[in-house]
């Protein structure tokens, strides 16, 4: 990704060029795909379940942190009902103010709103049980995604998770220039997550998605 840390700049402020004029919908998050939102859903509860409950080693229930939350489909489907308490950041603020109607009442168990890039999120220290990441690490560049992932660890209480649930290319880097972003493979995923200093407790492959789109494959890491 050499190119696109030359042009570093450009490849933030055309992405949130493109997310600003994108309807502030369902559908509009899933780039037209709203359909699977059910199937996504599903996926991720069944996988977020296996780390969730009492005993040791389980990851607590207590707050969760949605990146890349949009008008907060994950946060309400996912996230909401399984944690006390969630916070939201993302880079576009329309998105964050529908938020606000769209998760109704539950929107009052909803901590922050962070209207940011991730590459200049700091997360609270300690305050997370659960980071959810979910398509959007395309947006950040190699270092910043190393960077940031690091700051997530700090951010975690004890037995806490992140979660990367996101497109993967077959081989390499593939660029996409209409939102400004990139799909990595899992060997490139991979390499970035170790040289973040964590290490992938699970991962599988979301099932049942069109055939036509890119693979997602959900990566858990302490």
């Amino acid at each position: 990704m050499g190119d696109i840390a030359e042009n570093e700049g450009s490849f933030y402020s055309n992405a949130e060029g493109y997310w600003k004029e994108v309807p502030p919908t369902v559908d509009g998050m899933l780039g037209g795909y709203g359909s699977i939102s059910s199937i996504d859903i599903n996926g991720s509860k069944a996988f977020l379940n296996k780390f969730l409950g009492e005993g040791e080693g389980k990851t607590g229930a207590g707050c969760a942190l949605d990146c890349g939350a949009g008008i907060g489909r994950i946060t309400k489907r996912l996230l909401l009902p399984l944690f006390k308490t969630v916070d939201l950041v993302d880079v576009t603020q329309e998105f964050l103010d529908k938020a606000k109607t769209y998760l109704g009442e539950d929107g009052k168990r909803v901590g922050n709103y962070f209207c940011c890039g991730l590459q200049d999120l700091v997360p609270e220290s300690g305050r997370y049980d659960v980071i959810w990441i979910q398509w959007v690490i395309g947006h950040l560049t190699d270092n910043h995604l190393v960077e940031f992932l690091r700051r997530c660890q700090s951010a975690l209480r004890p037995n806490g998770l992140i979660v990367i649930k996101d497109n993967i290319s077959y081989e390499g880097v593939v660029p996409d220039e209409v939102d400004s972003s990139v799909c990595r493979d899992l060997d490139i995923v991979h390499s970035l997550v170790g040289r973040a200093g964590l290490r992938i407790v699970h991962e599988e492959q979301q099932m049942d998605f069109p055939k036509e789109i890119f693979q997602v494959h959900t990566l858990a890491l302490r």
